[in-house]
Protein backbone atom coordinates (compact mmCIF):
# COMPACT_ATOMS: atom_id res chain seq x y z
CA UNK A 1 0.00 0.00 0.00
CA UNK A 2 1.89 3.14 -0.80
CA UNK A 3 1.76 6.29 0.92
CA UNK A 4 -0.68 8.66 -0.44
CA UNK A 5 0.25 11.78 2.11
CA UNK A 6 3.97 13.17 2.66
CA UNK A 7 5.37 14.83 5.59
CA UNK A 8 4.67 18.49 3.24
CA UNK A 9 0.96 17.20 3.02
CA UNK A 10 0.32 16.28 6.56
CA UNK A 11 1.99 19.43 7.72
CA UNK A 12 -0.84 21.43 5.42
CA UNK A 13 -3.52 19.08 6.92
CA UNK A 14 -2.89 19.70 10.69
CA UNK A 15 -2.31 23.53 9.51
CA UNK A 16 -6.20 23.71 8.31
CA UNK A 17 -7.75 21.45 10.40
CA UNK A 18 -5.89 21.87 13.39
CA UNK A 19 -4.30 25.09 13.90
CA UNK A 20 -4.30 25.57 17.21
CA UNK A 21 -1.62 22.86 18.18
CA UNK A 22 -0.50 22.24 14.53
CA UNK A 23 3.33 23.95 15.19
CA UNK A 24 3.35 21.64 18.31
CA UNK A 25 4.72 18.44 16.10
CA UNK A 26 7.07 18.09 13.55
CA UNK A 27 6.72 15.35 10.95
CA UNK A 28 10.07 14.40 10.42
CA UNK A 29 9.80 11.05 7.98
CA UNK A 30 6.84 8.71 6.76
CA UNK A 31 7.32 5.34 5.59
CA UNK A 32 5.20 3.07 4.40
CA UNK A 33 2.74 2.27 7.64
CA UNK A 34 5.27 4.16 9.56
CA UNK A 35 5.68 7.73 10.82
CA UNK A 36 8.41 9.72 13.14
CA UNK A 37 6.77 12.40 14.94
CA UNK A 38 8.93 15.23 17.24
CA UNK A 39 7.61 17.33 20.09
CA UNK A 40 9.77 19.99 20.84
CA UNK A 41 9.74 19.93 24.52
CA UNK A 42 8.81 23.44 25.50
CA UNK A 43 7.59 24.59 29.37
CA UNK A 44 3.92 24.10 28.81
CA UNK A 45 4.97 20.17 28.33
CA UNK A 46 6.37 20.09 31.88
CA UNK A 47 5.24 18.34 34.79
CA UNK A 48 6.46 19.62 38.41
CA UNK A 49 9.71 17.92 39.15
CA UNK A 50 10.55 19.55 35.27
CA UNK A 51 10.07 16.68 33.30
CA UNK A 52 7.81 15.62 30.27
CA UNK A 53 3.94 15.27 31.10
CA UNK A 54 1.88 12.14 30.45
CA UNK A 55 -0.97 13.83 28.42
CA UNK A 56 1.90 15.93 26.38
CA UNK A 57 2.79 12.02 25.82
CA UNK A 58 -0.64 10.86 24.68
CA UNK A 59 -0.64 13.74 22.47
CA UNK A 60 2.19 12.79 20.39
CA UNK A 61 1.20 9.06 20.57
CA UNK A 62 -1.86 10.01 19.58
CA UNK A 63 -1.19 12.93 16.60
CA UNK A 64 1.38 10.02 15.30
CA UNK A 65 -0.94 7.31 14.82
CA UNK A 66 -3.48 9.97 13.61
CA UNK A 67 -0.77 10.94 11.20
CA UNK A 68 0.31 7.30 10.06
CA UNK A 69 -3.49 5.95 9.22
CA UNK A 70 -3.65 9.71 6.92
CA UNK A 71 -0.66 9.02 5.30
CA UNK A 72 -2.15 6.09 4.20
CA UNK A 73 -5.47 6.89 3.38
CA UNK A 74 -5.71 10.59 2.88
CA UNK A 75 -7.00 13.45 4.76
CA UNK A 76 -9.89 12.10 6.43
CA UNK A 77 -10.30 14.33 9.59
CA UNK A 78 -12.97 12.34 11.27
CA UNK A 79 -10.79 9.35 12.00
CA UNK A 80 -10.95 8.97 15.59
CA UNK A 81 -9.38 7.48 18.74
CA UNK A 82 -11.54 4.68 19.94
CA UNK A 83 -8.63 3.47 22.51
CA UNK A 84 -5.31 4.03 23.69
CA UNK A 85 -3.03 2.17 26.34
CA UNK A 86 0.68 3.71 27.60
CA UNK A 87 3.25 2.14 29.30
CA UNK A 88 5.60 4.80 31.40
CA UNK A 89 8.76 3.43 31.22
CA UNK A 90 11.35 5.95 32.28
CA UNK A 91 11.70 9.54 32.91
CA UNK A 92 12.74 11.48 29.72
CA UNK A 93 15.46 13.19 29.39
CA UNK A 94 15.59 17.09 31.21
CA UNK A 95 15.64 19.74 28.05
CA UNK A 96 15.43 17.20 25.57
CA UNK A 97 13.07 16.84 22.31
CA UNK A 98 10.81 13.69 22.30
CA UNK A 99 10.96 11.37 19.39
CA UNK A 100 7.69 9.10 18.59
CA UNK A 101 8.55 6.10 16.40
CA UNK A 102 5.21 4.73 14.76
CA UNK A 103 4.21 1.97 12.70
CA UNK A 104 1.06 0.37 12.08
CA UNK A 105 0.37 -2.97 13.12
CA UNK A 106 -3.10 -3.26 11.09
CA UNK A 107 -4.65 -0.79 8.36
CA UNK A 108 -8.01 -2.03 7.81
CA UNK A 109 -11.10 -0.45 6.81
CA UNK A 110 -13.04 0.52 9.29
CA UNK A 111 -10.17 0.17 12.13
CA UNK A 112 -6.58 0.92 12.16
CA UNK A 113 -3.95 -0.09 14.99
CA UNK A 114 -0.46 1.76 15.84
CA UNK A 115 2.63 1.26 18.23
CA UNK A 116 4.83 3.61 19.45
CA UNK A 117 7.85 4.22 20.87
CA UNK A 118 8.85 7.34 22.63
CA UNK A 119 12.03 8.31 23.12
CA UNK A 120 14.15 11.33 24.22
CA UNK A 121 16.50 13.12 21.66
CA UNK A 122 19.50 11.41 22.09
CA UNK A 123 18.30 8.01 23.65
CA UNK A 124 17.87 4.55 22.82
CA UNK A 125 16.12 3.31 25.34
CA UNK A 126 12.47 4.37 25.08
CA UNK A 127 10.64 6.53 27.80
CA UNK A 128 7.09 5.13 26.74
CA UNK A 129 5.08 2.63 24.90
CA UNK A 130 1.88 3.30 23.38
CA UNK A 131 -0.57 1.17 21.47
CA UNK A 132 -3.55 3.28 19.59
CA UNK A 133 -6.61 1.85 17.71
CA UNK A 134 -8.56 4.23 15.36
CA UNK A 135 -11.85 4.38 14.07
CA UNK A 136 -11.80 5.08 10.53
CA UNK A 137 -15.22 7.02 8.90
CA UNK A 138 -17.01 5.01 5.88
CA UNK A 139 -16.80 6.35 2.70
CA UNK A 140 -19.49 8.49 1.73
Amino acid sequence: MPVVMTEADLHAFLEREFPQTAGDFIIEEVGEKAIRVRLPVAERHLRPGGTVSGPSMFALADVSVYLAVLAMIGPKALAVTTNCSIDFMRKPAAGADLICVCRLLKLGRVLAVGECLMFSEGSDAPVARASLTYSIPPER
